[in-house]
Parts: structure tokens; C-alpha cells; sequence
């Protein structure tokens, strides 16, 4: 049976709320690697913080975890998920509320791809090639296809010489549990200032496969966890079948939104005070709906990273009839803040304080 087309109300509406709904729940699993990515396939660079460590200090000798600094722990954990296959029930837990899902990865080389199956809430499955994302709903029968760039790996180390993560965190040996069956080593990684969170990573003894991730307020009390409840490790995992499951879109509506990469100065907004330790990583304009509403169809977003933590500026055209009154949310270590900026509209999204947010609002401003 057929389906009807959503109307251009309706698609911006499911639009804009799924690409809010991504950002509110993206940087929070970005120490996560791959497994964050796919997990809430969040838009490319908000998981994307395009930075490279410092020269990594001589490695940890006779097992001796606390000689490593925080750039041997990340290129750690950033090798380890790029070249194992597993397969595992990944559980996040934030404010009360618990969400799982089961996760197949695989590599060939410098090829990833990972499956993902919802376990809680509406039925959903993701995959990941590479920079290729394909998200089937089966409920209304719609597969949205889309191009991440750079998504998924912790941390992205490999692009940029000017990383700011040393400067801004240190690391610290918390001792070994076991998670999920196996040994783990625990470090934390302490913020030098109040402008971003801490975490507590659990990183596999033999791998330094991230396996449990805690994000720490200014007073080391969780405010979410991330972690395998189960997980196999180095499993045969087939990207030729995996691959044939992605292209099977027969019965479902594809859609693909429109994202054109841009700058922010290009379209009339500059940063007039940047905020310590974040940089820009990327900008993207989206179209959304019928050209007869020109004037409310493209959201600007413009995406900046620490290296850890992302924060994401959507610049839309103020309306009355869909914006209501400005002020923040949490959920989790994810701040939101909106406000309205002249003929504008600002969110404010990422996982950090409060006052980070306050301090790009304050930043920002139109130049045309």
C-alpha cells in the first residue's frame, strides 16, 4: 500500500527535529569512537573534533599506567577503535532514563562500517560506511541517507596540529575493574577550567578499547554513563553482508537532506569572542521544505570542538508561530540555550556547562 508525501510542514518539522534531537545526543558518546558515532549517528562534525594530539611521551613501561599522559591515552583509544571487530550491547544511562542497543563493527584496512539495532524505544537501525549513513525506521517505512564527514573515530587525531586537548585536560590512573567481562584499565580526565566536563574512561587492558565512559561535572558527580553490558571481541564480522543490508531499501521512502558546507563568515556571522579551547571544526547550511517558505527553510549550523567536547550554533530566522520563549534545558551533560537575536533565532547545544553555551551566545554576532 502506498504512502502519502508528507507535506513541506511536516518534513521540516521531522527534519528539524531530528537534527536537534542528533545534537542534543552527540557529543556526549564522542569518547565512545565508532560505537558513538553510530550509536545516535549524530550529524558529522559534531562528532567530528578534526584535532591531533600532541606528541605522544614515551609509553607506559611494566604496565605502569600512570606514566601515560593524556595524549598516550587518546592515540590509545583512538587505535584500538579503529582496528578491532566486535560485536556487543552497548547501554546508555542519562537522568533515570536507559536506552540500549546492539552493535556490530567491522574494519578492512581503512575501511570501517558498523551496524546498529535499537533495543529500547522506537525500532530503528543505522549503518555506517565510512562517511556513508543510512538510518532505516521501519515504522513509517523511511530510510534517511546522508553523508557524515569524518564521523565516529575517538578522536579524530589525524588533521589538525593545534590541538588544545593537553592544554585543557589532564589524565589520571584511577586503578582496574572489569567491565563486561573484561579487565579495564580507569583513568580520569580532569578539565583545567569550568567551561567543560570531566570523564571517567574505562579503557579494555589488551586493547585500549573504550568499554564505559562516565561525564563528570565540576564536583566528579555522573551525570551520564556509557558502556558495554555485553561485548565480543575480535568476532567475524561480515562487511560484504553488512554492506547488502544497508543497500535494501525496497519499501521504504529515502530521504536525503540537504546540507551544503559553507562558512559562517559567508553568511553574515563571526565569533567576535572565541571561547577558550574551541575552535571551529565546520558550517553547514540546511534546506528544509518548499521554496514558497524560502524565508524559514535554511538553518545554519556551525559546529566547534575542544577535541572532546562539541558545541553546536543553530542560526535560524525567527518565527513567532514556531519559537516560544528563550531559556535552557538538560539532559544530562547536554546543555541546550536559546534566545532570540534580532530578525534570528539561536540554539545552543552541546555537552557542556551551562556557561559555555552563555559564552557563545555572547560571541556571536551578525555582520550583514
Amino acid at each position: 500500500m502506498s504512502r502519502m508525501e508528507p507535506s513541506a510542514s511536516q518534513a521540516r518539522s521531522r527534519t528539524g527535529a531530528r537534527t536537534v534531537s542528533a545534537a542534543l545526543l552527540a557529543g556526549r558518546k564522542a569518547l565512545m569512537g565508532c560505537v558513538a558515532g553510530i550509536l545516535v549517528m549524530t550529524l558529522a562534525s559534531m562528532a567530528a573534533a578534526q584535532t591531533k594530539a600532541p606528541a605522544v611521551t614515551p609509553a607506559a613501561k611494566d604496565g605502569k599506567v600512570a606514566d601515560r599522559s593524556v595524549s598516550d591515552w587518546l592515540m590509545r583509544m583512538h587505535e584500538a577503535s579503529r582496528q578491532r571487530a566486535y560485536v556487543g550491547t552497548f547501554v546508555v544511562s542519562v537522568g533515570g532514563a536507559m536506552s540500549s542497543a546492539r552493535i556490530w563493527h567491522v574494519c578492512d584496512g581503512e575501511q570501517q562500517m558498523e551496524r546498529v539495532e535499537s533495543l529500547t524505544g522506537a525500532p530503528r537501525s543505522t549503518f555506517r560506511r565510512n562517511d556513508q549513513v543510512m538510518t532505516f525506521l521501519p515504522e513509517s517505512r523511511v530510510v534517511v541517507s546522508e553523508r557524515r564527514e569524518s564521523l565516529g573515530l575517538f578522536p579524530n587525531l589525524l588533521q589538525s596540529g593545534d590541538s588544545s586537548i593537553a592544554q585543557f585536560y589532564r589524565a589520571r590512573a584511577s586503578g582496574s575493574e572489569r567491565v563486561a567481562g573484561f579487565d579495564a584499565d580507569v583513568v580520569q580526565l580532569r578539565p583545567e577550567d569550568n567551561l567543560r566536563f570531566g570523564y571517567r574512561v574505562w579503557t579494555e587492558k589488551k586493547t585500549g578499547l573504550v568499554i564505559k565512559l562516565q561525564t563528570l561535572d565540576g564536583e566528579g558527580r555522573v551525570l551520564e554513563q556509557a558502556a558495554f553490558s555485553e561485548l565480543q571481541l575480535d568476532v567475524p564480522v561480515s562487511m560484504a553482508k553488512l554492506t547488502q543490508m544497508m543497500g535494501n531499501t525496497e519499501g521504504y521512502q529515502i530521504e536525503k537532506p540537504d546540507m551544503l558546507k559553507t562558512a559562517a563568515a559567508a553568511e553574515g556571522w563571526v565569533l567576535k569572542n572565541s571561547v577558550p579551547g574551541f575552535k571551529s571544526m565546520s558550517c553547514y547550511k540546511r534546506s528544509v521544505g518548499a521554496a514558497a517558505d524560502a524565508r524559514h527553510e535554511n538553518t545554519l549550523q556551525w559546529i566547534f570542538s575542544d577535541g572532546l567536547a562539541s558545541v553546536s550554533l543553530f542560526v535560524e530566522a525567527y518565527d513567532a508561530r514556531r519559537h516560544g520563549q528563550p531559556g535552557t534545558r538538560v539532559l544530562g551533560a547536554t546543555h541546550t540555550l536559546t534566545r532570540r537575536m534580532g530578525d534570528w533565532w539561536l540554539t545552543a547545544v552541546g555537552e557542556v556547562p551551562p556557561q559555555t553555551l552563555v559564552a557563545f551566545a555572547q560571541g556571536l554576532e551578525r555582520t550583514k
